[in-house]
């Protein structure tokens, strides 16, 4: 596959928490709690989002490259929506933004683009299994599929609006620069936030959230720091490879295993506490619905 060192950490954590849904799902099934083939579907399609996101599916082009956003000036990879280029075209040319700014917004923009890519994997499931609902006779089992249909289309409903509030909050930021009164910085954590004002919480709750919220984000800001000095210790690696000095090599193997291990494991807590967030925010924006 070729990935970085980083994005073999990243695919490490994502394949981590897949294997432990999978196995709660196991067990799930076999109390007989997933009649209707939800979660399932959910963990099929979990799993496509993975192998796409690393390149894994077959097809070339396909894997999203979210590390290394920018590389002497210029980025690593495309976005893919003439909107998106159009927009990171005029903040790049803005003068509006230092080094380090760009580099924040590139993340954003990224982020982006993998949101839409979600987006359409889920809607490319939607078409399919209302194909099948249209051949299902049986009215019982006619039900149990309307029921799938029905949390599938919230589920779009959801990560639509995430992406309108997502594209808003792009333009804004390309046209005017970053506020420096900002309340978060990680788009992750932005998204959260902005869907959580929309959910069902009290002032209370919404406060409480906003402390997790901040508590979340220097997570992520410890995983991003590791990241890259696992990227710098992979260099470095490589270099003395070159040189023969067997005692420096050994010491820097030592090193390189000990941040990729911590890399792992924060990016395995950053994923199922990102996982846990996004399920309460889902759950409040289900009771503004009813």
């Amino acid at each position: 596959l070729q990935l970085s060192a980083v994005k073999l950490a990243e695919l490490h954590s994502d394949l981590k928490i897949q294997e432990k849904d999978e196995l709660s799902w196991k067990k799930l099934k076999a109390e007989g709690l997933d009649e209707d083939g939800e979660k399932e579907a959910k963990l099929r399609r979990n799993l496509n989002v993975i192998m796409t996101k690393y390149g894994m599916n077959g097809k070339k082009d396909s894997q999203l490259v979210d590390t290394n956003y920018i590389k002497d000036g210029t980025e690593s990879d495309t976005l893919d929506d003439p909107r998106l280029e159009k927009l990171w075209s005029k903040a790049k040319s803005s003068g509006k933004f230092s080094d380090e700014e760009l580099d924040k917004l590139w993340r954003e923009f990224k982020h982006h683009k993998e949101k839409i890519h979600e987006y359409n994997i889920l809607l490319e499931t939607v078409s399919r299994t209302e194909d099948i609902h249209k051949n299902v006779i049986n009215p019982e089992e006619n039900l149990v599929k309307e029921e799938i249909l029905h949390n599938k289309h919230r589920e779009l409903k959801d990560k639509l609006r995430s992406i309108n509030q997502g594209f808003e909050r792009l333009r804004k930021v390309s046209h005017q620069g970053y506020d420096a009164t900002s309340e978060f910085e990680e788009p992750r954590v932005i998204d959260l936030w902005d869907m959580a004002k929309s959910a069902n919480f009290t002032e209370k709750e919404l406060e409480s959230f906003r402390e997790e919220l901040k508590h979340f984000e220097a997570k992520i800001e410890k995983h991003h720091h590791y990241q890259k000095q696992l990227e710098i210790s992979h260099q470095k690696l490589k270099h003395i490879e070159g040189t023969g000095d067997k005692d420096h090599l050994n010491r820097n193997k030592e090193k390189y295993a000990m941040l990729e291990e911590k890399t792992k494991e924060l990016g395995y807590k950053v994923k199922k506490h990102l996982q846990d967030l996004s399920s309460r925010i889902s759950q409040g924006l289900q009771h503004n619905e009813l």
